[in-house]
């Protein structure tokens, strides 16, 4: 009995210890858990953020562009496209190990271009590629001592300058064919597609790599895009070009396209209009928000932001009217280098310019080169906004009203159109001699007597004699330019493109030069800087900005019909030039004779038109030089527009360093074509919609 009691006791004092035991133990863990919280709790926080979010974002399609009756002019061809995506901490041998896998399946190159992708890889990346391949060897380039006082960037550097170049020049092709590979894997930045291969990717090889994906950790075979032209070559030049993957944003424009949220590998407009407007055609990227565990292994995804491919641009081209302009240049270029060739073997050009005079839409822009070598035209359409030339007389309606603004002349007056000669300077003269002429008749037939009388005038002569010298102030020659930068001439058009010339100004200020520079023969000007002017004239005095985009639309979910109009582009006035609304009106009248009256220069072509067209020919006198030896030619042009009592096109021609004029007028046809063009166009539409 008493044993009994004894063992009564000991039960709970065994039950004691266990509980303390316990006690001790949850102790232990509220204190770890305390540690955990309170002292580390915010640093362990950090780390979770730092793995689990992580946003990327990913390209989308460019927008479309239209043109103004809303037909496709660039569009996003589909593409079988190879990706690669690192996850978080890929070593350069696991993607070695990809890339090697991965050449089994695709080819950088085809037979043709094989030795020019070869020759993209550097010694460097040939000792890189050994580098990984034997790394226990290469580590043994660099001893302890000198490791320890290195980087492991400098570590790098100098193991690979220590590779022999031999040991890399035997490399095999299936070797090359890696490497080619791996350079574009190393390029990928975390998270982030990267492009390996989108053009010439075959059926075949697209289907290989999608069904061996589970050995390919971070490829995909996914589809791409690239721009495709329904218009071909027409118009192209001037819509401009993308830059590839491989190029990606352009090196000078980095920190802008950076701060922008563009990545290095992005594709960005290079030129013209896609340059332009590259900020409505570049769409939304896709942003999407990885989870990643601490190993920097995906487990999970979520798209924050969905992509919006970028919005589709409407121009104001008609590219039924451009391809006829395009025509029509060639065609006549073709007739006079036919006819005269050893005269015109200078004449490769011809330049054009269509535009809407009230609303500054340009509606046809044209550019046509001549290669002699291959016999055969090319696009040059950006020469209308670039190319500079010496006009002749197509300028000389803004010389008349720089007279009338000036005071120097008025309506009505009259000089006598015989030659003109300054002491000490050869003569010079009109085409023939006209005898007493008015203005408006100075226009008409196009006078060069009338516009030296001006410019002397404005040079502050006042009473010309035949041999003597004359009062000059070269201030003239100043006040000329103010006069005619009103209209466009000399100045920034406004033109939405991302380049244009303003033209270049004679240097030498000569009182001869003064009354070249009143008929056309000193100062340069551009295509459209032409067509600006002759639209300010027509258009009563106001000079619009010419604009490319006539709206911008949110994207399609059809290829059936646009999207609603996210933006559009009304008209711009620049400026209203400071001149009397009867002066213009006179030159307006001036310009009416010139293409409708007997003894007009452009008479001939122009006469009997029920458009009712009005404009100017012009004539400069141009040299060519070639080794030392200089060659006369001539600059062809010709602005003009219709109907003269409304007008609602306006248009510019330039053929510049054709020969000595023989009595075929190129720029004369080719703008009579142009009109003739434009309203059988427009009676063509109207026929449609009454049908309708």
């Amino acid at each position: 009995m008493g044993k009994r009691k004894k063992k009564k006791r000991q039960l709970p004092f065994r039950l004691n210890i266990l509980f303390f035991v316990v006690f001790l133990l949850f102790a232990g863990l509220i204190f770890q858990l305390g540690v955990v919280q309170i002292l580390n709790g915010q640093s362990f926080q950090e780390e979770i953020d730092r793995t689990i979010q992580e946003t990327t974002k990913q390209p989308v399609p460019r927008g479309k562009i239209y043109d103004r009756n809303h037909q496709v002019i660039v569009d996003n061809k589909p593409l079988y496209s190879i990706t690669y995506t690192p996850a978080k901490g890929v070593q350069a041998e696991e993607r070695l190990e990809v890339a090697e896998k991965l050449s089994k399946y695709i080819s950088m190159y085809d037979d043709e271009d094989k030795k020019k992708k070869f020759k993209t890889i550097t010694l460097r990346d040939k000792k890189e590629y050994w580098y990984v391949k034997h790394e226990e060897e290469a580590e043994q380039l660099l001893s302890e001592e000198e490791a320890a006082e290195m980087d492991p960037a400098d570590q790098y550097q100098t193991i690979l300058e220590r590779i022999k170049k031999e040991d890399v020049t035997d490399l095999t092709e299936d070797q090359l064919k890696v490497i080619l590979i791996k350079k574009e894997l190393d390029k990928a930045q975390t998270l982030t597609p990267h492009i390996v291969k989108n053009e010439g990717v075959t059926s075949e090889e697209y289907a290989k790599v999608a069904e061996h994906l589970s050995e390919l950790p971070g490829i995909n075979a996914s589809t791409d895009w690239d721009r495709s032209y329904p218009y071909k070559d027409t118009f192209k030049s001037l819509l401009g070009s993308i830059t590839s993957q491989q190029e990606g944003i352009p090196a000078d424009k980095e920190t802008y396209y950076m701060t922008r949220g563009y990545t290095r590998n992005d594709r960005v407009g290079r030129s013209g209009l896609e340059e332009q407007y590259e900020s409505l055609l570049r769409g939304r990227k896709e942003q999407v928000e990885y989870t990643t565990n601490k190993d920097g292994e995906v487990v999970g995804s979520n798209v924050v932001v969905k992509g919006e491919r970028g919005k589709d641009l409407v121009l104001s081209i008609d590219m039924e009217l451009q391809k006829q302009v395009d025509k029509i240049l060639r065609e006549e270029m073709e007739k006079i280098i036919s006819k005269y060739p050893y005269d015109n073997r200078f004449a490769n050009d011809a330049l054009a310019v269509v535009m809407n005079p009230k609303t500054g839409e340009l509606l046809a822009v044209s550019g046509q080169h001549y290669d002699r070598k291959k016999g055969k035209f090319r696009n040059v359409a950006y020469q209308a906004l670039y190319d500079q030339y010496r006009p002749g007389s197509a300028v000389k309606g803004a010389t008349v009203l720089s007279g009338y603004q000036s005071g120097v002349i008025s309506p009505g007056t009259v000089f006598n159109d015989t030659p003109v000669k300054i002491k000490g300077t050869p003569p010079k003269s009109s085409w023939k001699t006209m005898g007493p002429i008015n203005d408006i008749d100075a226009l008409r037939m196009s006078s060069n007597v009338y516009m030296f009388n001006i410019a002397m005038r404005m040079g502050g002569e006042f009473n010309y004699q035949y041999n003597h010298s004359i009062n000059f102030n070269p201030a003239a020659f100043q006040q000329i330019r103010n006069y005619f930068g009103e209209f466009g001439l000399g100045v920034s058009t406004g033109v939405d493109f991302p380049h244009e010339g303003t033209g270049y100004k004679g240097t030498e200020l000569q009182a001869g030069k003064l009354m070249d520079f009143a008929i056309g023969q000193f100062d340069t000007y551009t295509t459209l800087q032409l067509a600006q002017y002759v639209s300010t004239i027509a258009n009563d005095g106001l000079r619009v900005r010419p604009h490319f985009l006539k709206e911008a639309r949110e994207p399609s979910a059809t290829d059936e019909q646009l999207g609603p109009i996210f933006d559009s582009v009304t008209t711009n006035v620049l400026n209203q030039i400071e001149m009397k609304p009867e002066h213009i009106s006179r030159v307006q009248e001036g310009f009416r004779r010139v293409y409708q009256s007997p003894g007009g220069t452009a008479y001939s072509e122009f006469s009997g038109k029920d458009y009712n067209p009005a404009g100017k020919t012009g004539t400069a006198e141009n040299e060519v030089y070639i080794d030392g030896k200089k060659y006369d030619t001539e600059n062809n042009s010709l602005i003009g527009y219709a109907p003269f009592d409304n007008p609602e096109v306006a248009m510019a021609v330039i053929v510049p360093d054709t020969g000595i004029s023989k009595g075929d007028h190129a720029n004369n046809k080719i703008g009579e074509r142009i009109l003739d063009a434009y309203f059988d166009l427009k009676k063509e539409s109207d026929s449609k919609e009454s049908e309708e």
